[in-house]
């Protein structure tokens, strides 16, 4: 374990003892290195990991402060991480967020209340003349809404990093799919109704039909690209690669 790595965990260790809670200053640099036995520069680097992170929040000119620790802020990192996948990569980070998204919606059923059922009702909007990206821009909010019915900020804030991640693909689908602005609707009309009757099944079975709809549609539109970018390498030069996923149009 590099000295950094020993840095980080003896800061971890303060704050799960309770040594260290939320909003508390971290003792000045030279004391904390030397009370942790560890060099200056080492706790610079541990620090600086743990700022990315969200965990600790460095004032300049004031000090280093533990963060208030909420759920939502400590997974956002887990958007920048998600970030950093590509093509086909995306298909798993939609199984995942399927999975995440089923077990909140189940939830959801048992406690949502009238005022969260408005909110998401209001949040669905009409089909005419709706243009794909705002219709992405509802659909984030909706699911969003969908999370934060569930009760639980730790999902809450691991779907939001894997809904970004999923942008591209849902503006794609929208913009060449037929009738993909009017299916999204009427599924997302499917899940209220099943929230509204408080039926958990009836509601994760709604969502896993949802989210599955749109993998199928992607997995099926990376193969058709694959396949197109072997037959044009066949007509050419070079090294067979694999194709990413469209850009939408600007």
């Amino acid at each position: 374990m590099s000295l950094t790595d020993q840095a980080i965990l003896r800061i971890k260790e303060m704050i799960i003892s309770g040594e260290l809670g939320p909003g508390d200053r971290l003792p000045p640099e030279q004391e904390l290195s030397e009370r942790l036995g560890l060099s200056r520069n080492s706790l610079r680097e541990a620090v600086k990991a743990l700022s990315m992170f969200r965990v600790v929040d460095v004032r300049r000119g004031d000090g280093t402060y533990v963060t208030s620790l909420r759920p939502s802020l400590l997974t956002d990192a887990l958007g920048f991480v998600v970030d950093l996948h590509q093509d086909s990569s995306v298909l798993e980070l939609m199984e995942v967020r399927r999975v995440l998204e089923a077990a909140a919606v189940r939830r959801a059923a048992a406690r949502i209340s009238d005022a969260q059922l408005q909110e998401l009702w209001a949040s669905i909007p009409d089909a005419e003349g709706l243009d794909p990206e705002d219709l992405v821009s509802a659909d984030l909010t909706f699911h969003r809404l969908l999370a934060v019915a569930s009760g639980n900020d730790y999902l809450v804030g691991m779907l939001d990093g894997l809904s970004a991640s999923t942008v591209r693909a849902r503006v794609w689908r929208s913009l060449t799919e037929e009738g993909a602005v009017e299916r999204t609707i009427r599924e997302h009309e499917a899940i209220l109704r099943a929230l509204e009757a408080h039926d958990s099944e009836l509601a994760e079975a709604s969502v896993v039909a949802h989210i599955g709809g749109v993998e199928v549609w992607l997995r099926h539109t990376l193969a058709t690209e694959q396949r197109a970018s072997r037959a044009a390498l066949l007509d050419g030069d070079g090294d067979e690669q694999q194709a990413p996923l469209p850009e939408e149009p600007v």
